[in-house]
């Protein structure tokens, strides 16, 4: 019998929190946000001021509950996570295998044990090592006979607490690896990501996903996450690159021993996925999953998190009949006041019919470069699902204008 009073965590719960309510779970959850759409039955609370895991984690302790799971960003502080679960169950991943999933360089090695594709990475600062590198890059781009700029960079700068793609730049030569950030080798192909539940390092697929990162047309700039889209699995592309996704899930499981729900950031690059980055916890794609198969993400990490049970799934076969559906953060472009965004509620429509969801509240001042809301959108396929999520975002930016205008 699972514990029912369950506590969700991290800076936006609204997804995460609607899926255990609607698995039964009485929930409370504490984010950044408070959006207006949260669930009708999920007791909502926010820090919308200097958000961090730590303050959540405090903040928590006065909350009864019986368990406890927690979404972006606390993966990267495990002793929030320690804090957070004091005293009630972890449902999710312990601060001793954040310790080792989130640490670039045991996971790139473990991968390449295994003949699994991961880009080099190298952690620490200090020219000798960049000189290296340099002279690495050198020597690939003499052997290549091709410009060394075509990518803007053949290494990327990452912090070690990464997010959502912030603060992720490429590299300069010669230039010192600022403290708290890393090196990753550049890997030029189409961002992607998996999507599973693992317990007793087994684990079963549950989608894989088209990435949407930097991209303009929803605010985003750099390599900056910005949605994705879940792929069917139509042609023999996609069904060899999904292959080798949940290939790569399994022995993310097996190696370090993740459970509950978990997802994978890769490159995809002639059909095969090079890991970037795990994300050993609730993931913003995983909703799609939801809307798609009508499968509950929180009820399958609340078993595997409590009694080691995973599903019987088979994503192929569960793709092989559909379209594409996908999700987009719309972020904004400039400071910008929302007007009166209770037109956005999606009234009856919460889940897999509503298309605007994470909506602020009426009046709500939001700074350039923070979310305003998420559109969703589906299509045939994946070009045709991007395109309605780029005609959403343009409906939503439009809304703003008429908003300031009335201000004006």
């Amino acid at each position: 019998m699972f514990p029912r009073r369950v506590l969700v965590a991290g800076v936006s719960t609204r997804a995460a929190a609607e899926s255990a309510a609607r698995a039964g779970f009485v929930v409370t959850a504490i984010d950044a946000f408070g959006d207006l759409d949260q669930h009708a039955s999920v007791r909502g609370l926010s820090l919308p001021r200097g958000f961090t895991a730590d303050a959540a984690a405090r903040a928590a302790r006065s909350i009864e509950c019986d368990a406890v799971a927690y979404v972006s960003s606390f993966e990267n502080h495990p002793k929030a996570v320690s804090t957070l679960a004091a005293g009630r169950a972890l449902w999710g991943n312990a601060p001793a295998v954040l310790r080792s999933v989130r640490d670039p360089m045991l996971v790139t090695q473990a991968l390449r044990r295994r003949g699994i594709a991961a880009p080099a990475v190298h952690v620490g600062s200090g020219f000798p090592a960049c000189e290296e590198i340099t002279r690495n890059a050198e020597a690939a781009e003499a052997a290549e006979s091709r410009p060394f700029s075509r990518t803007g960079g053949r290494w990327l700068v990452k912090p070690l607490a990464s997010g959502g793609g912030r603060r992720v730049r490429p590299w300069r030569r010669a230039t010192r690896v600022p403290r708290g950030c890393y090196l990753q080798e550049f890997v030029e192909g189409t961002p992607g990501s998996v999507v599973f539940v693992a317990a007793g390092g087994r684990a079963v697929p549950l989608g894989v996903f088209r990435q949407l990162v930097g991209e303009h047309a929803f605010g985003a700039t750099g390599y900056r996450y910005c949605g994705n889209i879940l792929v069917a699995t139509g042609g023999a592309g996609d069904a060899a690159l999904i292959d080798a996704a949940c290939a790569l899930a399994h022995a993310v499981a097996e190696e370090f021993g993740v459970v509950g729900v978990n997802g994978i950031d890769f490159v995809a690059r002639d059909g095969v996925p090079h890991a970037i980055e795990v994300n050993p916890r609730w993931c913003g794609s995983m909703e799609l999953v939801e809307r798609a198969y009508g499968f509950s993400m929180f009820g399958a990490h609340a078993a595997a998190c409590t009694a080691g049970a995973l599903p019987q799934f088979d994503l192929v076969r569960a793709r092989s009949d559909a379209g594409a559906v996908g999700k987009a953060v719309v972020f904004a472009r400039r400071d910008v006041a929302v007007g009166d965004t209770r037109a956005w509620l999606p009234g009856d429509a919460i889940g897999a019919a509503a298309s605007i969801r994470d909506i602020p509240h009426p009046g709500e001042r939001i700074p350039a470069g923070r979310p305003v809301c998420t559109v969703f959108a589906a299509g045939p396929d994946a070009a045709a699902c991007h395109a309605a999520l780029v005609r959403r975002a343009e409906r939503v930016y439009a809304e703003i204008v008429e908003w300031e205008r009335g201000v004006a």
